[in-house]
């Protein structure tokens, strides 16, 4: 499969004539939980030559490629729109420099995006992001006898990365089981999680799953600390001209 998804980033990189800097895999297989039939959810940040930036015009700013029946699924982000969006903390862009599973990686680019991620990283932005999908997977799991396995996660994941904000003052790492164990979580909660982990790397991704009451209770009592506390995170205290440092420095003269 990585052999596949290397053939398919060249093919783009010829087809787009761009660079790919970091290619990595998102998703159920890189937060540590996926099911037999998980599809492989393949990011990357790429850049153009120096020329492409300098036009006036507004450009596309990402690429979309889906292979052999949506099984591999491969988005790219242009090195503008990506520190564009590290400036307001994107937790999407935040998971996938931290990923355990990477196809392409330009070192000098990993090292100072991580950096940049630390100095830009905002409490508020980032809780309100995972709060507001963990309520909204919430939602979806909790009613009715049945829920769907895979949504439970989704639930779960968010609301950890939500507990997460609230006591610590570093970025969420993309690997769940990482947050469970630097995390201070009631042992019955954390024992009947990773039991869930291993059902679901047996089960299909379609899996209809009965009711977790004690963990549903784990995720409002998380949903409700997080909005508790919220409004009274800070902010980034990033510098925009470290950005564009940086930016200048990577698009160099290619």
């Amino acid at each position: 499969m990585e052999k596949k998804i290397r053939h398919y980033l060249s093919e783009i990189e010829k087809e787009q004539d761009i660079e790919i800097l970091l290619a990595c895999e998102t998703g159920s297989r890189a937060w540590g939980f996926p099911s037999p039939d998980s599809d492989y959810d393949v990011r990357f940040f790429y850049r153009h030559k120096r020329d492409w930036y300098l036009h006036l015009q507004t450009q596309k700013d990402s690429i979309e490629r889906m292979y052999e029946d949506n099984e591999f699924d491969l988005t790219g982000w242009d090195l503008r729109k990506s520190l564009l969006l590290l400036a307001k903390s994107n937790p999407h862009l935040l998971e996938r420099i931290q990923s355990p599973m990477m196809y392409r990686v330009n070192e000098e680019f990993l090292m100072g995006i991580q950096h940049l991620a630390e100095e830009q990283y905002s409490q508020i932005a980032t809780m309100f992001h995972y709060l507001s999908m963990a309520k909204k997977k919430f939602e979806e799991i909790n009613t009715g006898e049945q829920m769907r396995l895979k949504s439970m996660f989704y639930a779960l994941r968010t609301s950890v990365a939500c507990l997460w904000i609230s006591e610590r003052d570093d970025i969420p790492p993309i690997v769940f089981q990482e947050m469970l164990e630097n995390l201070t979580i009631d042992a019955e909660v954390k024992k009947r999680i990773y039991e869930l982990i291993d059902l679901k790397a047996t089960a299909s991704e379609s899996y209809l799953h009965p009711q977790e009451v004690l963990l549903n209770n784990f995720i409002a009592e998380n949903i409700a600390e997080a909005e508790a506390v919220a409004q009274k995170l800070p902010g980034s205290k990033g510098k925009l001209s470290d950005m564009n440092a940086f930016f200048i420095k990577t698009v160099g003269g290619r």
